[in-house]
């Protein structure tokens, strides 16, 4: 990588932009009396959340071992990756890239904001092949490499992730958000020695909280800076705040949700094994699995017709659809169904 220069790469407009600052979210009080945001002086969630998220990322900070001010919090993940690219990347004259298949957001925002999007198509076995990587980067003017690792719908860790972060002249965007079920370590160990590293992780799958939407940028103090600078000044609401501390209370030593779900994972894979219409089930570090079937349109319309609900990615993944781990009685059911045609 060459030498990084963060404001080489910020948008003009953004590196001139003012953010929004609460007084009261920068600034110590004992008793203060509130009269400067016009709220309501009557109810019980009255009062702004806290802009800065001060107590989460504090929280995030002793179990990351990391700087509070290298966190940002945001609204899911997904607001997360919409400001990165608000950051990075100009209107009608940036490009962005993303692995294919990947996670279908990073186009979709790409799209918003009006960015060109690069597709790197994976291998056969859905891995990066470094000789097309180096190629495509090479013809190609790209602001933002979005990463996923385990790739979703795939389910398979990136080898060798270190490699295209620090070949790539723009911010590289691991997203994690099923690195907890793999047994990988984060990237977030590579924030000092890459400051182009952006790494998002989320309370949604891990944590069994996609309903309270919290997503977690790691990174640089200059970068997590910018993120602020553009976002919403009260994006996460106080309940969503509130709980999510608690949980992480409860589960900071041992989360029993992925312990729970890896058992549940194991035992789904030792039946995928008896099922005639299976072809082939992928190797997974996350909590689903991508499974390749005989009549792939008549497996999901039974599936359908008995309200499982599952993931069809054909015809992009030819023959495929994607079945996350669910309890042991949604596990039962599903296999009783599959067993059955």
């Amino acid at each position: 990588m060459k030498e990084f220069n963060i404001n080489n790469l910020v948008r003009k407009n953004i590196l001139e932009l003012q953010p929004y600052i609460s007084f009261r979210d920068n600034n110590e009080f004992e008793n203060p009396i509130l009269l400067d945001a016009n709220e309501s002086p009557f109810g019980e969630y009255n009062r702004y959340p806290d802009s800065t998220q001060k107590k989460l990322k504090q929280k995030l900070s002793e179990i990351k071992y990391i700087s509070p001010d290298q966190i940002a919090i945001g609204n899911g993940s997904d607001e997360l990756i919409d400001l990165i690219i608000k950051v990075f990347c100009e209107p009608k004259n940036d490009s962005i890239l993303m692995m294919n298949p990947s996670f279908a957001m990073y186009g979709f925002y790409a799209s918003i904001n009006e960015n060109k999007l690069v597709k790197l198509n994976l291998n056969e076995n859905f891995e990066i092949v470094k000789e097309d990587f180096l190629h495509i980067i090479k013809d190609n003017q790209l602001k933002i490499f979005f990463l996923c690792s385990p790739n979703n719908p795939t389910g398979n860790s990136i080898v060798d992730i270190e490699f295209y972060i620090k070949n790539f002249n723009g911010i590289v965007v691991v997203d994690e958000a099923y690195i907890e079920f793999s047994g990988k370590k984060s990237c977030i160990e590579l924030l000092e020695k890459y400051p182009n590293l952006i790494v998002l992780q989320t309370f949604s799958k891990a944590w069994g909280m996609a309903g309270i939407r919290v997503g977690v940028a790691y990174s640089s103090q200059e970068i997590i800076k910018l993120i602020n600078i553009v976002k919403a000044p009260y994006n996460i609401n106080s309940l969503s705040l509130n709980k999510i501390i608690e949980v992480i209370n409860i589960h900071e030593n041992t989360n029993r949700y992925v312990e729970n779900t890896l058992i549940e994972k194991s035992w789904l894979k030792d039946e995928f094994r008896m099922i005639n219409c299976i072809k082939k089930v992928y190797p997974t570090d996350a909590n689903f699995f991508l499974i390749e079937f005989e009549n792939v349109e008549k497996i999901y319309e039974r599936l359908l017709e008995k309200e499982i609900l599952t993931s069809k990615r054909s015809p992009q993944i030819p023959d495929c659809i994607r079945i996350n781990v669910g309890n042991r009685e949604e596990n039962i059911q599903l296999i009783q169904v599959l067993k059955s045609i």
